[in-house]
Order: C-alpha cells, then sequence, then structure tokens
C-alpha cells in the first residue's frame, strides 16, 4: 500500500469513526440525560450484550475469512474472487437463519437463564438485530480485504447517523428500551442494505469470474474461519459476558454504570481502530512479496505511534474522569467515575490490539491468536464471577484488564516471533512515552485544582494536550510535518 492509498484509506476510516463517535456519543449523552432513566439504560445495555453474544454464532468467522482470501487471491487469480465471496456470503446467510430463527423461539428462555427476567419484553428484537448486525459487518469487514476501506467507512457511517435518528425515533414513538432496540435494528437494517448493495455492484458484478472455483476453495474459506470463530467468539465474550454477569449479579443499575464506562473507552479507540483496519491488509500484502522486514518496519512505526497517543490519553482519563462524568451525564451516573478510571488501562491494551490483531489474521497466524483469546476469555469468566460480587461493576473492570494484558502480550510474542521485532528500540521508545506522560499528568493533576466548570474542564484537557503535544515534538518522537504529509497525500 503506498502512502497516497494509506492516507486516503485512514482519513476514510477515520472520517467513518468519527461520525460514528459523534453519533454514538450524542445518543448515549441524549439517552442517559435525557430519554431513559438509569435501570432503563442498563437494561438496554444487558440486551444489546445477549444479542451480540448470540449473534457470535451467525458470524462463524467467514467475513475475516473471505478478506483474507480476496487479498490473497485478488493479485494471483482475480478470477475466484466472485466464488470466495459466494461461499463466504452463503455460509454467512445460512448462520443468520439459523440462529435468528433459534433466537425467536427461545427468547423467553434466554432471559431466565441469564437471570435478568425484565428482559423478556426485549427479547423479541433478538432475530431482527442479529440478522440485520451480522450482514452489515461482513460487508464491511470483506471491503477490507480488497483493501478499499473508504466503502467500509460509508458503510459503517451510515450505520451510525441512522442509529442515532431511529433510536431516537424508538424512544419518543414506542418508549423506554424497547423502543431504542426497534431503532437499532432499524439502523442496521439500513447500513446492511447499504453494505451488501456497495458490495455486489462494485465489486462482485463488474468482476471476470474464472470459470470454475479452484479445487477446494469454498471449504478452504470455511476451514479458515474455524480459528477466527474461535477468536471472535472469545471477543464476544470477553466484550459482552461481563455486562451480562454484572446485570445477573448485582442488577440493571450497576450495568448502567458499566455500560456507559465502556461507552466511554469505546469512544477513545477510533484512531488505533481506524489505523488498525486500514494497515491490517497491506501485512498479507508484504507476507506474500516475502518482504517481512517492511512489515515488521510498519508494525514497529504503528506501535510506537499507538502507544505516544493512547498512554497519556490513558492518564489524562484517569484524572479527569470524575467531573467529566458527573458533569456531562449527570450525579446519577457517578457511580461510573471509578468503572472509567479503571477502564483507562483497558483503553491502552484494546489500542494495542486493533492494531495487532487483524494483522495476525493477514499474516496466517489465526489459531495462535485463537488459543490466547480463548484461554484469556474463560479466565476473563472466572475472575468475574469471583470480583462482581464483592466489587461490582468495578471487579468486572478489573477482571477484563488483568486478563487482557496477558492476552496482549501474547499477540506481541507472536507478531515478534513472526516479524522479528526490533525489541530494544521499542522499549526505549516506551520509557520515553512514560516520561511524557508523568510530566503531562502532573500539569493536569495541579490545574484540576482550579477547575469550576465544563469551560475550565476543557481549558484543563486542552493545557494537557499542548503539554503532550510540545513534549512528543520536541522528544523528536512525533513527527508532525511527516503525520501532516502523510495524512495529506
Amino acid at each position: 500500500m503506498d502512502a497516497k492509498s494509506f492516507a486516503r484509506g485512514f482519513k476514510a476510516s477515520l472520517g467513518a469513526r468519527a461520525v460514528h463517535m459523534g453519533a454514538t456519543g450524542l445518543l448515549v449523552l441524549l439517552l442517559t440525560r435525557f430519554l431513559l432513566t438509569p435501570t432503563q439504560y442498563g437494561i438496554l445495555g444487558s440486551a444489546l450484550a445477549v444479542f451480540g453474544v448470540a449473534g457470535l454464532f451467525a458470524d462463524l468467522g467467514t467475513s475475516k475469512s473471505a478478506a483474507r482470501y480476496v487479498t490473497e487471491y485478488k493479485e494471483r487469480d482475480p478470477g475466484q474472487v466472485p466464488y470466495v465471496l459466494r461461499a463466504a456470503l452463503t455460509y454467512r446467510v445460512i448462520a443468520v437463519v439459523l440462529v435468528a430463527g433459534v433466537f425467536a423461539v427461545f427468547s423467553g428462555s434466554i432471559a431466565r437463564l441469564v437471570n435478568q427476567p425484565e428482559l423478556a419484553p426485549l427479547m423479541i428484537f433478538g432475530a431482527g438485530y442479529i440478522a440485520c448486525y451480522s450482514l452489515s459487518t461482513f460487508a464491511v469487514v470483506v471491503f477490507q480485504g480488497f483493501n478499499r476501506v473508504t466503502w467500509s467507512a460509508v458503510t459503517r457511517a451510515t450505520g451510525s447517523v441512522s442509529l442515532l435518528v431511529f433510536v431516537v425515533i424508538g424512544v419518543l414513538v414506542f418508549g423506554g428500551a424497547e423502543g431504542a432496540l426497534f431503532g437499532y435494528v432499524v439502523s442496521y437494517a439500513v447500513a446492511t442494505v447499504v453494505g451488501l448493495g456497495v458490495l455486489y455492484w462494485k465489486f462482485y458484478a463488474p468482476s471476470d469470474a474464472a470459470d470454475e472455483s479452484e479445487d477446494g476453495l469454498a471449504s478452504r474459506v470455511l476451514k479458515y474461519s474455524i480459528p477466527l470463530t474461535a477468536t471472535q467468539g472469545a471477543n464476544v465474550l470477553d466484550k459482552r459476558i461481563d455486562t451480562i454477569l454484572v446485570g445477573a449479579i448485582k442488577g440493571p443499575l450497576a450495568v448502567s454504570h458499566y455500560y456507559l464506562a465502556k461507552n466511554i473507552a469505546t469512544f477513545i479507540q477510533a484512531p488505533a481502530a481506524s489505523l488498525g483496519f486500514t494497515i491490517s491488509p497491506t501485512y498479507g500484502e508484504q507476507k506474500a512479496e516475502d518482504a517481512r522486514n517492511a512489515a515488521a518496519s510498519l508494525y514497529e512505526t504503528t506501535f510506537r505511534h499507538t502507544l505516544l497517543l493512547y498512554v497519556p490519553a490513558a492518564a489524562g482519563l484517569i484524572l479527569v474522569a470524575g467531573p467529566v462524568v458527573t458533569l456531562i451525564f449527570g450525579s446519577k451516573y457517578a457511580g461510573a467515575v471509578p468503572v472509567v478510571q479503571v477502564f483507562s488501562g483497558y483503553v491502552v491494551l484494546e489500542a494495542v490490539t486493533l492494531i495487532t490483531s487483524d494483522a495476525l489474521d493477514y499474516l496466517g497466524r489465526a489459531q495462535e491468536r485463537a488459543w490466547a483469546k480463548g484461554a484469556t476469555s474463560a479466565a476473563n469468566f472466572a475472575l468475574n464471577l469471583v470480583l462482581i460480587p464483592s466489587m461490582g461493576a468495578v471487579g468486572a473492570a478489573w477482571a477484563t484488564v488483568a486478563t487482557h494484558s496477558v492476552y496482549v502480550l501474547v499477540n506481541l510474542y507472536v507478531v515478534h516471533h513472526e516479524l522479528e521485532l526490533s525489541v530494544a528500540r521499542l522499549l526505549r521508545h516506551v520509557a520515553f512515552v512514560f516520561g511524557i506522560t508523568l510530566a503531562m499528568s502532573a500539569v493536569v493533576f495541579v490545574a484540576l485544582q482550579f477547575t469550576s466548570g465544563p469551560f475550565s474542564l476543557v481549558g484543563v484537557v486542552l493545557l494537557g494536550g499542548a503539554v503532550w503535544a510540545g513534549l512528543a515534538t520536541a522528544s523528536g518522537l512525533l513527527d508532525v510535518r511527516r503525520v501532516v504529509s502523510v495524512l495529506g497525500s
């Protein structure tokens, strides 16, 4: 991928995620501050977590498997690409129909299974949510395989804007969490139509298919999806099962605090998510060309800049979490403050994951990642059961941070084994980043003593950012002209 293609893809992906952040942030603000009570917001969070776990069985890793084989065949045998898409989408549709059907039949039993009977009225939306979300994400990931993340961005942005519009309309018309879920289903249906429509008209229909599929191609697509399914399943459990357990053990009010904290953490991850999503296919291309040194250099550069951005951001989040949460969402969500502070560690870990996990898939190391994710997810589940009864939502956050740390270390080891990274150079960079973080945190801590309202709080945040930018530039860790040059390409 040349600099111009990277810049175009990264800006499109970051732009879409910025739209998503803006729309989702405004939606969270409207739901928490005006439209739903904390209990209703917690019930909504629990329902979405249950749908997410069920949706795992509809995904089966087929979209990432398709993306991987699209990346491979579009260079050496483009005529096979339509067969890859056809096989993957067929598997996806079959799984969606089966899972959505089972969920529709057993929705009442599922609410009782998770010990949250208050979810029963919401379960009727499960089948539609699972089907629409699964098919919309299929298109987003496959566009990545074509290295056309601009279309991924268009699909994401469509879903994000639709989400804001239809969820608010749903709550105003139907009321409560039920109305919000109706809006979720409609918005993902719109994104599905856009995503699959573009995939067909721009990529499938114009392609010149070979006379017949390569022997065993469909089975290879399915086979490679198996470790991806395991990894994705463990990832979904990591991100959803904790919310379900908090609701089952502590109730919907605790879920509202936990779910809000996770949403705040997710907002901050947009740059890393965009960077990882844009760059990942390049690793597969460089491996196919036996250009491992170039791949290693690319990963090291990405890793260094990710830490430079996210370690100081996490430290700042710890310091300003209290006033930010209470000023924006109200004192009724003060219980989310310690959860947000614990999740600051998760922000850094997830940023590293976002630039690493997809890279391992494209490097053909999905199986190792699957084993690591499965083991740490099981540990996370067990640790949640231990910590939630005594510590509530904060305990769930600590469990996530502890187990995700192990997963990140394993991922880094596998990347190093594959690409032979310069560990000494990276450790020196980490030391400089922590030095910058300490200096910035000291300035922010002192300035916070003089805050008295939202405007002074914004001033403190801007001051912290200015200190970070100045130190990062002066130390040579951040080359502003190079960043501007790349993004301006």
